[in-house]
């Protein structure tokens, strides 16, 4: 009797700690703030004018990715509303807002820092 009760108490011990770390998962891959879009670390995300909106691709890749790391999305992660999923070349998935993939700007140096919009007159700054 006293085995099942601890095997009850860790039963429910891990399905409350499962739930709970299922409800603080963000709704989705990115937020709103002062009109643009940023990652769960507060950093600017932007969109490249080269990417096809709802090609499902994105042409940033290699010494490009490694400047404009892209938004990567975790596995189980699913696309809803705005957002969806692309496959890269390397095989990993990066977000989309509306059909274009989302990417960091490796010389933002903190939260709010848009020091990426208009580089090359290709990057802009993605908003909702």
């Amino acid at each position: 009797m006293k085995m099942q009760k601890i095997a009850l108490v860790l039963f429910a011990s891990a399905t409350l700690a499962a739930c709970s770390a299922y409800e603080t998962r963000p709704a989705a891959p990115a937020m709103v703030s002062n009109g643009m879009l940023t990652g769960s670390n507060g950093m600017t995300l932007y969109t490249f004018d080269k990417d096809a909106a709802g090609s499902g691709k994105s042409v940033c890749n290699d010494a490009c990715a490694t400047n404009w790391p892209p938004l990567f999305a975790m596995s189980g992660d699913t696309a809803s509303g705005d957002y969806s999923i692309i496959t890269r070349d390397d095989g990993k998935k990066q977000w989309a807002v509306k059909g274009k993939p989302l990417y960091y700007w490796v010389k933002d140096q903190k939260a709010g820092d848009k020091t990426g919009d208009g580089v090359n007159n290709v990057w802009r700054v993605a908003k909702p």
